[in-house]
């Protein structure tokens, strides 16, 4: 390897509840460098779960992550000229990001008015352990118990 590892670049925590996981779903969420409609339909978002379960928005949001995040997944591996699906261990980064990126997707798909509307519905049912994201990292799961005899090969 010719040149080091690019270095991380600090997130600056969000403005309402300092957190740096906060500004880093907005920047997953956000189109066109729009980071304040991000924002906005973050907040919203918050507030329309609020309403909805009577419970705290944010820490719903963070079971939701949370019950999301996937610990396996699989990765294709051509060895002597088959493609091996490998289950391997998700980094911690690679966790959140696959989190957030599966919750907003499937809220996209989701059916609803606002953008808020449908990460709401998402989110809630991402935290009680249902929902499309929920589904997904089942299913990834599953696909990695099924390889677990080609583990030996990992990547």
């Amino acid at each position: 390897m010719r040149k080091s590892r690019a270095k991380k670049k600090p997130l600056l925590p969000d403005p309402k509840f300092q957190d740096q996981l906060v500004t880093r779903f907005v920047n997953t969420l956000m189109y066109n460098g729009k980071k304040t409609v991000a924002y906005g339909i973050v907040y919203e978002t918050f507030n329309r779960v609020e309403e909805a379960t009577k419970e705290n928005g944010y820490e719903m949001w963070k079971k939701a992550l949370e019950n999301v995040s996937p610990s396996v997944e699989v990765r294709s591996r051509r060895i002597g000229g088959a493609t091996f699906q490998i289950p391997s261990e998700v980094r911690p980064t690679r966790r959140t990001y696959l989190a957030m990126t599966w919750l907003i997707r499937y809220a996209r798909e989701r059916n609803g008015k606002s953008m808020a509307e449908k990460m709401a519905a998402e989110i809630i049912a991402a935290s009680k352990g249902e929902g499309a994201a929920f589904k997904k990292k089942e299913d990834t799961h599953k696909m990695a118990e099924a390889n677990k005899a080609f583990a030996h090969f990992k990547v």
